[in-house]
């Protein structure tokens, strides 16, 4: 091999550890002061929207969650299906006999705005909602009994426009479904955390996207989004180019995983990652330099040494246990990681082949309808 080469790929491989020190710094910088509970210093009138269509793993349970907050001030929650069919209304009916104390409507049907059947359910939400202050989750979150309290907390300062949470995965029995819980812990988060640190945070997450009303008005309301693919990172982005500023949430809430196949698991992962490569094409790309095993295994192959070798494979398992740690045990509270630490070179693995697929995936599915992604935009299969 040429000298020159090497020396390239040498160079290369240390982009990920410098990635995993960032991971690590940001970490501890973003949880250092957080307390156990966040303090109730504001507490709005909120409006929770539930955007819903089929029915989630152990969505009982998810919805519930909401209805058990220690919150002071009133608050609804809004549930939206496209027809009294889907399979989610009877587990929403139980809902709102069994908390007969809690503000809860299930709407049915909306106005076909566009192609995001998500954002169609949004704007007649939006329109509904009493209150000012917008809390928007997607129908598998499940939330501690605070986490009205976190979210409104920021709404105190008028400059914020958008609140969003980092979120840990609860994973089902099957290995598909803990190897996703452990990638979100462990890839996905570190590099929000990342972006935190380097420019702030210019989008939101579809785990939590609590929105101030004049804001939401500011960015043109969810109409402006009707066909876009990335509903959650455009609102965040939209709403920070307005001059809002986007407050990321140290309290974090949880991802219900279903039990799934690995096949199920690797195409809602390139999906994922779709999002990410049309709304950041370039930070997207970048994500290349990130992978520390492919990276790793290149430095020692081409190394000039044995040592060198085995520093560069080293110093990739000490960093991304740290990483794991750092951000996912301590950070994300997430109590399964410890027990899946070791996974991280399979999930390493993984998730490198979801980064590649994703350059060359168009067509997804998505709540069971095929629709292909051009130009961030969301549109069905088969239409021209």
């Amino acid at each position: 091999m040429e000298p020159l080469v090497r020396w390239i790929i040498l160079l290369l491989a240390l982009s990920p550890f410098a990635f995993y020190l960032l991971a690590l710094y940001s970490a501890h910088r973003f949880f250092r002061n957080r307390p156990a509970e966040p303090p109730a210093n504001f507490t709005p009138p909120l409006s929770v929207l539930k955007p819903v269509r089929g029915l989630d793993h152990d969505a009982y349970n998810n919805f519930a969650s909401f209805c058990a907050q220690n919150y002071p001030a009133d608050y609804e929650i809004l549930f939206c299906v496209p027809e009294e069919t889907d399979p989610a209304v009877p587990v929403i009916r139980q809902i709102i006999r069994d908390f007969p104390d809690r503000s809860i409507r299930l709407l049915v049907g909306f106005e076909p705005i566009g192609t995001n059947l998500k954002v169609d359910k949004l704007v007649r939400m939006a329109k509904e909602a009493r209150y000012d202050f917008l809390v928007i989750s997607d129908s598998d979150i499940r939330v501690e009994p605070h986490y009205l309290a976190s979210v409104a907390g920021p709404f105190r300062d008028p400059a914020v426009g958008v609140v969003t949470c980092l979120y840990r995965g609860r994973a089902d029995n099957s290995f598909a479904s803990k190897l996703e819980a452990v990638s979100n812990s462990t890839e996905f988060q570190p590099g929000v955390l990342v972006a935190w640190l380097m420019e702030g945070v210019k989008f939101a997450l579809g785990a939590t996207m609590a929105v101030r009303r004049q804001a939401l008005d500011d960015m043109g309301g969810f109409e402006v989004l009707a066909d876009h693919y990335s509903d959650d990172f455009e609102t965040g982005n939209r709403i920070a180019a307005k001059g809002w500023k986007v407050d990321l949430c140290p309290w974090p809430v949880v991802t219900v995983f279903p039990k799934q196949t690995m096949g199920e698991c690797f195409r809602h992962q390139v999906r994922w990652a779709l999002t990410t490569r049309h709304s950041r094409p370039l930070g997207h790309l970048g994500l290349g330099l990130t992978f520390g095993l492919p990276w790793s295994v290149a430095a020692a192959v081409v190394a000039p040494s044995w040592p060198v070798a085995g520093a560069y494979l080293g110093a990739y398992v000490v960093l991304r246990l740290a990483v794991a740690w750092q951000v996912g045990v301590v950070g994300l509270q997430d109590a399964a990681l410890k027990r899946r630490l070791w996974w991280f070179p399979v999930r390493d693995a993984f998730g490198l082949m979801v980064w590649v697929t994703s350059f060359f995936k168009r067509r997804i599915i998505w709540r069971g309808s095929p629709y292909y992604v051009r130009n961030q935009r969301l549109v069905p299969a088969g239409r021209s």
